[in-house]
């Protein structure tokens, strides 16, 4: 049963069909929130989805994209902190629904699409980088933070133009966006 749901993921004219169909569901998807959004979740959805957006503008800090090795930033503590952000912070959405069986459903898929895409990604990375991606990943945990980690200085690293040259100050915008234009439509015309 894995073995076909991890097929499923990887399965290239699956992918094409996705990408093809991915704005009219994440349309859908924003009508269907629009009209069942449970307004007295807002805080606590907003909240998580701000984590889940400061891990991934940390990351956007961090990342020189298939030039080099970064292992610095949240890079120090696990391999893949921008996906680790990006669920956080479309799990504050989710839980906007007030729905218990829709947050696990995306949980499980977000799961497997994270498990899929990083694999294939990591193959990519380990051609292009070579032995010291293959050393970086014998070091650092593929999903799970290793918090002992924390008192490396290079964690500490945060370079603004990197930031922006990776355009995650637009990532910030289009969250803060959302999530006014939502609150603004749940309180004053719902």
């Amino acid at each position: 049963m894995l073995d076909t749901i991890h097929r499923f993921f990887n399965n290239p004219s699956a992918r094409k069909i996705f990408l093809k169909l991915r704005y009219p569901l994440f349309l859908a998807a924003l009508v269907l929130l629009a009209l069942e959004a449970r307004t007295e979740l807002l805080p606590a959805a907003f909240l998580v989805s701000l984590l889940g957006e400061a891990i991934q503008l940390w990351s956007f800090a961090s990342l020189v994209k298939n030039e080099q090795l970064t292992a610095r930033g949240p890079y120090v503590l696990v391999r893949n902190p921008m996906y680790l952000g990006r669920f956080f912070l479309i799990l504050g959405v989710v839980l906007l629904f007030g729905n218990h069986y829709i947050a696990l459903a995306y949980v499980v898929f977000y799961y497997f699409y994270m498990v899929n895409r990083v694999g294939r990604e990591e193959q990519r990375l380990a051609q292009l980088l070579g032995q010291p991606y293959r050393d970086y990943c014998a070091r650092v945990n593929r999903f799970l933070p290793s918090f002992g980690r924390l008192p490396d200085p290079a964690v500490r690293f945060f370079n603004w133009g990197v930031l922006f040259r990776n355009n995650g100050h637009w990532n910030l915008l289009a969250m803060l966006v959302f999530y006014g234009v939502l609150a603004g439509y749940l309180v004053y015309f719902r």
